[in-house]
């Protein structure tokens, strides 16, 4: 083998053995593991306190029949008929005992009958159950919630003009953070609304025969973790202990009408002083987050 030979070969041993080197010092690239996304699983408890604030939304509530007169440009009769507002539904609670009054007053507040979804009688009084029927007329596509008391006769007019009813004995939901208290015995057996709102419970009487004191602890014992906002309604002239027992159940605002009485009322008014809202036809409370 000739001198130049034995040099390219020497040279080509040189390129291979230093690749080799350079391959070997060469860095291998970091992989980058991806990193997890940290995963946290709701408790029941956050889940059942979100579902909760879900159904809390602002109400409000317009008298719309009551022989107390707050706008004067409305009509008052014996009786009592509120309208509690929500986000989704709107829900007639009593009918007052003419419907030609009930619509008057609805119309000036603007408020359409069509635009109630559901009607709940109180009792069987005809100052609470006397405009319904005249409602009906101009608005049969309601679900109407009866006391299971009633006689036939009432369940049979609501049918014949072509709206449905449910018969109420137990609590029960009416609508989103309404409930029904259920019959409760006077006499007569009364239903009250009951209504879990962002403040706290709002508990509203039609005629209050049961006991307004009795009502609110029942409302309380719906609800035992939830204060109560409001107690308003027909109160049934309850003795003047009553505003204190309402005081240490922690009621925190009062709005006696229809049937409570002077004497009770001023002495609520005394007692509450801002806190006592005068309650009466054309009286529109807005409950919103304190």
């Amino acid at each position: 083998m000739n001198t130049s030979k034995i040099f390219i070969l020497i040279g080509i041993l040189i390129l291979i053995g230093g690749g080799i080197f350079l391959i070997q010092k060469r860095e291998i690239p970091e992989t980058k593991i991806p990193q997890k996304k940290e995963i946290r699983i709701e408790t029941k408890e956050e889940f059942l306190l979100e579902e909760e604030k879900k159904e809390k939304s602002e109400i409000t509530l317009i008298s719309v029949y009551d022989n107390y007169q707050v706008n004067p440009e409305l009509q008052t009769a014996w009786g009592f008929g509120s309208i509690v507002k929500t986000e989704k539904e709107n829900i007639l609670f009593d009918t007052g005992g003419n419907s030609e009054i009930l619509l008057f007053n609805m119309g000036k507040l603007d408020i359409s009958p069509k635009s109630i979804d559901k009607v709940v009688i109180s009792h069987i009084h005809g100052d609470h159950l006397g405009g319904l029927e005249g409602f009906l007329k101009e608005n049969n596509e309601v679900l109407v919630f009866i006391p299971i008391s009633f006689p036939d006769s009432i369940r049979n007019m609501i049918k014949n003009y072509g709206a449905d009813f449910i018969d109420v004995s137990d609590q029960i939901k009416i609508s989103e953070s309404i409930w029904s208290t259920g019959e409760l015995y006077g006499p007569p057996e009364e239903q009250s609304l009951v209504i879990v709102s962002i403040n706290g419970l709002i508990v509203i009487t039609g005629c209050g025969h049961p006991g307004v004191v009795k009502i609110t602890k029942f409302a309380k014992k719906m609800f035992p973790e939830e204060e109560v906002y409001l107690v308003m309604g027909g109160f049934h002239h309850p003795p003047l202990s009553v505003v204190k027992e309402l005081r240490e159940l922690g009621v925190i605002k009062v709005a006696p009408s229809h049937c409570t009485g002077e004497p009770a009322r001023e002495k609520f008014r005394k007692e509450y002083k801002e806190d006592f809202i005068e309650y009466g036809v054309g009286k529109i409370i807005k409950i919103k987050e304190r």
